[in-house]
């Protein structure tokens, strides 16, 4: 029998992909609140800034992420639209996600791999081109690869969120001086021929605003599939208090 057209699906792993992460191939970079509270979580303030909720419809959800991040403070999330009432939205990007549909995968000879001792010259890249958040350990979380001409880092793309089945591909960033030469789509199907090697499949976010990247990723075989929120928001209560 086929299911109607009105029966609600179970949602799909990529509608909660940092939750989907840090609880699963995540969880050595998760933190969860003091007391047993397992239904937020967040990275380690050094290797992201994203915290994720077990389900963005439960009040149990934010006690918890009120009880990680703490009254007054603020937790970046990926795809909540409405915040409860007591909650402050400080900040709010529309976002597009992409998935990989028909994306040429291949590697990158001249890609090489990116470790701690290259955190500086990433971060530095991160700076001038600021294609999103990116910490001092972010290059933990899965496989980055980068160009170098003369000896400068000058492109590089990686992998940052990991929800069963998927890789996100993050930080894909060129130097202004070296644009126009396609390194990007170089990385990109570099990074993804690895994300394919382990039988999962790319995936994407990126600004709504950024349309000169959706045109590039819609052209090399992404699809979009969604347009989440990135929000900030503010937790209730006052952090002077803690102090009082």
């Amino acid at each position: 029998m086929s299911t109607p057209a009105h029966t609600s699906l179970s949602p799909h792993v990529l509608d909660n992909p940092a939750w989907a992460a840090l609880s699963g191939a995540h969880t050595a970079f998760a933190e969860y609140p003091a007391g047993g509270g397992s239904r937020a979580a967040r990275y380690s303030p050094d290797v992201s800034p994203f915290a994720a909720l077990a389900d963005p419809g439960d009040p149990r959800s934010w006690a918890d992420l009120r009880a990680l991040v703490g009254d007054g403070e603020v937790a970046s999330l990926a795809g909540v639209l409405t915040p409860p009432d007591a909650w402050e939205t400080v900040g709010r990007i529309q976002g597009v996600q992409l998935v990989d549909t028909s994306l040429r995968a291949e590697p990158a000879p001249e890609a090489v791999r990116l470790g701690a001792a290259d955190v500086p010259e990433v971060l530095e890249l991160i700076r001038l081109t600021e294609p999103g958040p990116f910490l001092p350990r972010t290059v933990e979380l899965g496989t980055y690869l980068g160009i170098r001409r003369q000896g400068r880092l000058v492109a590089m793309a990686g992998e940052r969120l990991r929800p069963p089945g998927w890789t996100e591909i993050s930080a894909v960033c060129t130097h202004p001086d070296h644009r126009g030469q396609g390194l990007a789509t170089k990385l990109v199907r570099a990074v993804a021929a690895g994300i394919r090697e382990r039988g999962e499949v790319p995936f994407l976010h990126t600004a709504a605003s950024n349309t000169r990247a959706i045109r590039l990723y819609e052209s090399i075989g992404f699809t979009l599939r969604r347009r989440p929120f990135f929000l900030a928001v503010r937790a209730p209560g006052n952090t002077t208090a803690k102090f009082s």
